[in-house]
């Protein structure tokens, strides 16, 4: 079994960082270590975030500009039981009191070794309740749901067929909901297969699944586009 993985899902992680760098950096070492896991900027990113989709842990950087990750970890623990990790370069133990009594479950000190990132996440995983792990992972969009784990479209209860690279847009978009993604992005990554893709291409595929989201792809409502920035997917 991949220890990403519990009884019926692929655990979902939250990774709250303002640090662009070290953000995207442990995104993808969660992602190959068999994590779905979708990063926010902030704790205001983040609670847009939380407010389309279910996780089954956060990881949130003590240090952010606004709200803290203390601040947040008591905010989430308020409507959520789901394990909360904190991340800080503050190792003093004021500092791991305070993030406890806001309701984190382990406290882990920068820097650390990414090896014991995902030793903390597993012990923390085993220790937590499993109620409903076998849940598919929604985004709404209006009368249309897509399933993040399955990678699958459905209306009204059945399901909208997704071309091969449709599907690999929603994959893309759905890592970062209420972000926008850049068309040079969008052309780097669909283009890995073929190296055919260009900007007016993206274009082309964004209009066609429009179609398949939107009740009016003129305008559009969960699939917008971000001037000067690209395409954003905005789940309910």
């Amino acid at each position: 079994m991949n220890q990403a993985d519990v009884p019926g899902h692929q655990v979902h992680v939250l990774l709250v960082d303002d640090d662009e760098r070290i953000r995207s950096l442990l995104q993808k070492f969660l992602m190959r270590n068999g994590y779905l896991t979708t990063a926010a900027r902030d704790a205001n990113h983040a609670r847009r975030l939380l407010a389309g989709l279910d996780f089954d842990i956060a990881i949130l950087d003590v240090m952010m500009p606004g709200d803290n990750g203390f601040v947040l970890c008591a905010e989430i623990r308020e409507t959520r039981e789901m394990p909360i990790l904190l991340l800080t370069a503050k190792g003093e133990t004021s500092d791991r009191i305070t993030g406890l009594e806001a309701g984190a479950d382990d406290y882990l000190p920068k820097p650390f070794e990414p090896k014991e990132l995902l030793l903390r996440l597993k012990a923390i995983l085993r220790r937590a309740p499993r109620g409903g792990g076998a849940m598919p992972k929604m985004l709404h969009l209006g009368p249309v749901r897509y399933d993040l784990e399955r990678g699958e479209l459905w209306q009204d209860g059945a399901p909208v067929r997704l071309t091969a690279t449709e599907t690999l847009l929603m994959r893309i978009f759905a890592e970062t909901p209420h972000e926008a993604v850049s068309r040079s992005t969008l052309v780097e990554r669909l283009g890995r297969d073929d190296g055919g893709t260009n900007e007016r291409a993206v274009d082309v595929q964004i209009t066609r699944l429009r179609r398949k989201l939107e009740s009016d792809p003129k305008q559009p409502r969960y699939l917008q586009t971000v001037r000067g920035e690209g395409y954003m997917l905005a789940p309910d």
